[in-house]
C-alpha cells in the first residue's frame, strides 16, 4: 500500500526528547515501513526514517525561532496535498488543519486524534465528520459530537525499553512540566512517603516551574535531570521504584506510562482520562484519587511486580498490535472508497 504519513513539525520526528505525538508517528512509519509498505514520511528536514522523507521545512520551528510556525505548517500540509493522488492513503497525525483539504483530494484520510487542545476545535472535525474517518487514542478522549472508526492504543517496541528487575529506592516523575500534569502533587506524594523524588521532561510553564517546583528542587531529595533523551530515559525509567503520574486533567493517553510499565516500572497515577485504560490497577500500578491515597500506594509497591508490569505492557500496548489495528483500518478506510 502506498501510505503518506503526516507527522507535526514543533520537533523532529522522532523527537530527540519530548514529542509525543512526533513520537507516535515514526513508530508506525517505520513498522509499516518493515511490513514492506511503500511509505513517505512529510516531516521537518532533520527526521530521521527509513521511509521516503519529504520536507517543507529544514527544521522543527521549536528549533527554528526565525520562522513563523503557521507559515511552515501551511508549507508542510500543501506539500503532501499537492501529491495527494501519489498516495493509497493519508495518515494524519497534524491535528484538524490537514482536513480542511479532505474534500478538495481524492484520496482517501485517516486521522488519529491525539487529543483535543480546546472544545473550540471540534467544529472542525465535525464539518469532516462524513468525510473522514477518525481514530481515537483512548475510550476516554472521546467526543460524543464525532464518528469514529476505531480506538486504537499507542504501542511501542518492546525491544527498545530494557526489563529491570532490581529497583532503587527512588520515585519518579516523567513528563512535560505544566500544572495539569500534576508535578507539584508528585512532590507532596514523594515527601510524605519519604522517599527520593527524580524529576524529567520539558518545562512547559515557566511561571509554574519557577514558583511551585524550583523551590522544593534540592538536588539530594528532589531532583530535576532536565528533558531526557532516549537512553537517558531508558535508564532512569528502568530504575525507578514507581513512575508518579497525579494528573488534574482528562489525560487522552500518556506515553511516559506505558514507557514505565514497558521497563517493568509500575505507576500510580490519578484515575483520570485514559488512565485506567492503561493501568491495571493492583497488577502494573495502581489507580488513585488523591495525595493520601498516592502516598499509601507507595507503601505497597512491593506487591506488585515488575515482570507483570511488563507482560500487561507488551499484550496490550506492543507495537505490532497498534501496527496491525491500523493496517486494519487503512484496508476498510480503502475499501469503502
Amino acid at each position: 500500500m502506498r501510505i503518506a504519513v503526516l507527522s507535526p513539525i514543533a520537533w523532529r520526528t522522532p523527537p530527540e526528547s519530548y514529542g509525543p505525538w512526533e513520537q507516535v508517528a515514526s513508530t508506525i512509519t517505520e513498522a509499516l515501513v518493515k511490513k514492506e509498505h511503500e511509505v513517505s514520511l512529510f516531516a521537518s528536514g532533520d527526521s530521521i526514517t527509513a521511509a521516503k522523507l519529504e520536507a517543507a521545512c529544514e527544521l522543527p520551528y521549536e528549533m527554528d525561532r526565525s520562522c513563523d510556525p503557521k507559515v511552515m505548517e501551511c508549507l508542510h500540509i500543501s506539500n503532501l496535498m499537492e501529491q495527494a493522488d501519489d498516495f493509497d492513503i493519508i495518515h494524519n497525525h497534524f491535528d484538524f488543519l490537514p482536513l480542511t483539504y479532505s474534500k478538495l483530494i481524492k484520496t482517501p484520510m485517516i486521522t488519529t486524534i491525539h487529543g483535543f487542545s480546546s472544545p473550540k476545535i471540534i467544529p472542525v472535525y465535525k464539518k469532516y465528520n462524513a468525510s473522514s474517518a477518525y481514530i481515537s487514542i483512548s475510550n476516554a478522549d472521546r467526543s460524543s459530537e464525532l464518528t469514529y472508526l476505531d480506538t486504537i492504543y499507542h504501542g511501542v517496541d518492546p525491544s527498545l525499553f530494557t526489563f529491570q528487575d532490581t529497583k532503587e529506592e527512588y520515585l519518579l516523575y516523567f513528563g512535560r512540566i505544566h500544572p495539569e500534569k500534576g508535578l507539584d502533587k508528585a512532590i507532596a506524594i514523594a515527601e510524605k512517603a519519604n522517599m527520593p523524588l527524580k524529576i524529567a521532561g520539558l518545562i512547559q510553564d515557566e511561571h509554574y516551574f519557577k514558583t511551585q517546583i524550583e523551590p522544593h528542587i534540592n538536588g539530594v531529595s528532589i531532583q530535576y535531570l532536565g528533558n531526557l533523551g532516549k537512553e537517558d530515559r531508558d535508564l532512569v525509567l528502568g530504575a525507578a521504584k514507581a513512575l508518579l503520574h497525579p494528573i488534574s486533567f482528562e489525560e487522552p493517553f500518556g506515553l511516559s506510562v506505558l514507557e514505565a510499565m514497558m521497563c517493568g516500572t509500575p505507576v500510580i497515577a490519578f484515575s483520570r482520562g485514559s488512565m485506567p485504560e492503561l493501568i491495571a490497577d493492583g497488577v502494573s500500578g495502581y489507580l488513585v484519587h488523591s495525595v493520601p491515597e498516592a502516598v499509601e500506594a507507595v507503601n505497597r509497591l512491593d506487591r506488585l511486580s515488575p515482570e507483570m508490569c511488563r507482560t500487561h505492557a507488551v499484550k496490550n500496548f506492543s507495537r505490532d498490535r497498534m501496527i496491525q489495528s491500523y493496517e486494519d483500518a487503512y484496508e476498510r478506510v480503502v475499501e469503502a472508497g
